[in-house]
Formats: C-alpha cells, structure tokens, sequence
C-alpha cells in the first residue's frame, strides 16, 4: 500500500473514535526515516490535548492497527500534538489562522518570492494574502491557496 493509502486508511480509521472524544485529527504522515517507518497521528482540540488524551488515541489506534492490520510493513506508532507550529491543512486551519503568523512556501514564485512569513490577513476559501516581508517594508500579498506547498503557523522572535 502506498504512503498515501496508509494515511487514508489511517484516518479512517481513528476520526469516528477522535469525533466521540472531542479530538481533531490534524494530520496523519507514513514515513521513512534512518532505516525505520513512522506512522505519526497529529490529534488536538480546543484549548490544547494533552500527554493523557494523546496516550488514550494512541491505545485505541494501536487495537484497530493490529485487528485489521492494513500496514503490511514494521512500523513505530507515535500519537502527539501538532505543537506551536502546527500545519495548516484543511480550509478551517486556514480560517482560524487569520491574524496569526504563519510560514507558507508556494510551488512557484510569486512577486519574485516562494517564502512567505507574517501574519494571516485574509483567507475566503479560495486566496489568502500574507503581509510579508520586512519590518517596516512588510506588504500585503494575495495568491490563490491552490499555489501553496505547505502551510504551518510560525513563532516570529
């Protein structure tokens, strides 16, 4: 099963038990890295979950995972929260990141840039506009959401 199949299946799998609990499945990743495969389930909800909320999707995952046992590969669980510097996937990510500051790359330049930090001005759906750039030069810049790589809110120090 492809990368992409597995995170499906995955998701799948643990919305009905993350909707009962309250819970928002963030993102779900399948990966290689250093020789092992990950399978990374980013869960969270209003106010912030915890290590214990956290521990109890990761139960549940873990009985579903090995009952159907649709990933065919060894693989190392990890459950967690998307932390401060969570991604911005789905249309509301975007909606409830307006005002804050977010890092977004796009698939090609856009007014000779393909970095983008600074706070979220404005998302409807279909563009968002970023004020970007340098202090005291930062200007306002719209694009269509359909141009963004990836998409994250950001600490800017």
């Amino acid at each position: 099963m492809s990368a992409a199949g597995v995170q499906q299946t995955v998701a799948d799998m643990v919305t009905p038990f993350l909707d009962r609990e309250g819970f928002e499945l963030v993102d779900v990743e399948y990966v290689s890295e250093g020789g092992n495969r990950f399978l990374r389930v980013y869960v969270d909800k209003e106010g912030g979950i915890d290590i214990d909320e956290c521990g109890r999707v990761s139960e549940y995952l873990s009985e579903q995972l090995d009952k159907n046992d649709p990933i065919p590969d060894a693989y190392i669980l990890e459950v967690s929260s998307p932390g401060a510097e969570r991604p911005l996937k789905k249309p509301e990510d975007f909606r409830r990141a307006v005002g804050k500051d977010v890092y977004i790359t796009t698939y090609e330049p856009i007014e000779g840039m393909k970095e983008f930090e600074g706070p979220l001005v404005a998302y409807d759906g279909e563009t968002v506009t970023v004020k970007a750039g340098k202090k005291g030069k930062a200007k306002d810049v719209t694009f269509g959401a359909d141009r963004i790589a990836s998409a994250r809110l950001t600490i800017i120090f």
